[in-house]
């Protein structure tokens, strides 16, 4: 697969260039309606099954590890994040994965590499990242020292708030950025790390916020990127991505374990992964427009279904297609592509 990977990145105008490469990683629950399966254990949501952690790039949404953990395994654990991080590393062409394992010297990175992780990368994890040349931007957790930043923000300079950008690089009148670097202490953290908070008007059912307010509801991250705070927000507001990507996999098999064994099971959803990661790259190098985003299920009715005929007259592979079926012109457009790539 590492292989193959790397002459879709070559071909691809989503990853080629110099622009950093963003790894994400999540876990998330998936519920078993069986105890007979080996591994699985009820989960800290009052369910039982399993608890899988994954490693995502964003740029193509591709699965580049993933680690089958009972449903009780920690979302903070060090050891799992570090062990998934390495395994995607693994996965990325080799002069991008160049300088980014453990011990590497800095010298010998080419590209940038950066991680994106929810509050459980607030651990020793980020030192991880570091000693692999890997930048990091992690969710922060609700601290004293933040609540005691914030509303001395509140009092003293609340002009000290810029506007955040939208998901389309507008600026929003709605929504602030603030960056709490020098006034919380971060010297458990490795050199550079910053602190940067986001408040937006606080709605019905909004999450859990750093700060206690009936008006704002506050989201910090900590990152060791340079660049102006609003551009770092909405950097790590696009972590959000990894949502869809774990959907994707849920709707292609690993919402569901068909084997009684541990390891049967692991290897089902790595053969779900790979599965994913072919329909991704053939989203990628074949299709345009919308298609290149469609979820597996558009894909299957518009795509992978489509009423056709491979025949072979003269030697050559010839494709009939019905005249009328909406998606015709996208097929044959794919299978121009398909040509051209082998």
């Amino acid at each position: 697969m590492a292989k193959v990977r790397a002459k879709v990145w070559a071909r691809s105008a989503a990853t080629t260039g110099s622009e950093p490469v963003v790894l994400d990683i999540d876990a998330s629950l998936v519920e078993i309606h069986s105890e007979n399966k080996e591994g699985t254990a009820a989960h800290y949501k009052g369910g039982f099954g399993f608890h899988p952690m994954f490693c995502f790039a964003d740029a193509t949404g591709e699965a580049l590890a993933a680690m089958l953990r009972p449903g009780n395994a920690a979302a903070n654990s060090i050891a799992d994040h570090v062990a998934v991080l390495d395994a995607a590393v693994s996965q990325l062409p080799a002069e991008i994965a160049a300088g980014h394992r453990a011990g590497d010297d800095p010298d010998l990175v080419g590209r940038v590499v950066r991680v994106r992780t929810d509050s459980a990368g607030c651990t020793d994890f980020v030192s991880h990242c570091r000693d692999r040349n890997i930048g990091f931007s992690v969710v922060a957790r609700t601290t004293t020292a933040i609540h005691g930043a914030i509303h001395k923000i509140h009092t003293d300079a609340d002009d000290a708030w810029q506007p955040a950008l939208g998901t389309d690089g507008r600026l929003r009148d709605d929504a602030f950025v603030t960056e709490l670097t020098d006034a919380v202490d971060l010297s458990g953290w490795p050199p550079g790390t910053r602190l940067i908070v986001r408040r937006e008007p606080r709605h019905q059912g909004a999450q859990q916020s750093l700060f206690p307010s009936e008006q704002w509801r506050y989201w910090g991250h900590y990152t060791d990127q340079e660049g102006d705070p609003a551009v770092l927000d909405a950097d790590m507001r696009a972590h959000a991505h990894v949502e869809q990507h774990i959907a994707r996999l849920k709707d292609s098999g690993a919402a569901r374990f068909p084997f009684t064994a541990f390891d049967a099971n692991a290897a089902w959803l790595a053969l779900v992964c790979w599965a994913a990661d072919l329909v991704r790259w053939f989203q990628l190098l074949c299709l345009t427009g919308p298609l290149t985003r469609a979820n597996p299920k558009a894909l299957r009715w518009r795509i992978f279904h489509a009423p056709a005929r491979a025949v072979y007259r003269g030697g050559r592979l010839v494709l009939r297609l019905l005249d009328d079926w909406p998606d015709t012109p996208a097929l044959l457009d794919a299978d121009k592509r398909l040509r051209q790539l082998a």
